[in-house]
């Protein structure tokens, strides 16, 4: 009679003790363990991306009165004759009449340049004529003595200066880079009102700034006056006024 041997069935509790499995049941937990997290992380971190592309984009406009501090009058004039010599001649008067007109209002003589001279020749019914053009420019810095010479400027026509197109007073403001930051910095805080507005309505509140473009800086008559041309006045009195577009983050 054949003898039969079977293997006695391994305890549970030895398959548990056994330092292999034991090895591959925790590292299965770690990784286990390590996806959860890892999908918890890249969950909250898509929502996180999504909240901080929350944004609104809105325009700050500051404006601010100025007085121009640069006085600028182009005078244009000519004389016209049957020779070269009368022309010039009578373009010459012109010109000291109104340097004298200058004089007596107290500009200095600097202040009043040649900026220009043209000469032309042409015949008018078989006559050769001559044209003498000529154009003086004041340029001041006191805006008060340049005001009351505009308003006295048809004194030049009761001295035989007869004034072309063209000739005209502008007033420039020409410090502008020294209230830029100031500016600026107002229409980004009107910006933020506006902003904060819509995120009291949309139930959200606004954070920090995204992005921001600043418009351009625009100089343009107080009372819509325009000037410097011929008939036409300009006034020392300035409106600046500049636009900016910023985009706020909402939280």
């Amino acid at each position: 009679m054949s003898e039969t041997s079977l293997e006695e069935p391994v305890p549970a509790s030895a398959f548990w003790q056994d330092g292999t499995t034991r090895r591959w049941l925790a590292s299965a937990g770690v990784l286990a363990i390590g996806l959860m997290i890892g999908g918890y992380l890249l969950g909250n971190g898509l929502v996180r991306a999504k909240d901080a592309d929350r944004s609104v984009t809105v325009r700050g406009l500051a404006e601010r009165d100025v007085t121009a501090d640069l006085a600028t009058w182009t005078i244009a004039y000519s004389a016209t004759s049957e020779d070269f010599a009368t022309a010039q001649a009578s373009v010459d008067r012109d010109s000291e009449a109104i340097r004298a007109f200058f004089r007596e209002l107290g500009f200095p003589a600097d202040d009043l340049q040649p900026t220009g001279v043209n000469v032309s020749q042409f015949t008018d019914n078989g006559m050769q004529r001559f044209t003498v053009r000529q154009r003086m420019t004041l340029r001041s810095t006191d805006i008060k003595r340049a005001q009351s010479a505009v308003k006295r400027q048809f004194d030049l026509v009761r001295r035989g200066v007869v004034l072309e197109e063209g000739s005209g007073m502008a007033f420039t403001f020409t410090k502008l880079n020294a209230i830029k930051p100031a500016m600026v910095a107002d229409a980004t805080k009107d910006a933020r009102a506006s902003a904060e507005q819509f995120a009291k309505d949309s139930g959200t509140s606004v954070g920090n700034i995204k992005s921001a473009t600043q418009g351009y800086f625009e100089v343009q008559a107080r009372d819509g006056d325009s000037g410097g041309g011929w008939g036409v006045s300009d006034t020392p009195y300035k409106k600046v006024r500049v636009v900016t577009t910023v985009d706020f983050y909402l939280r």
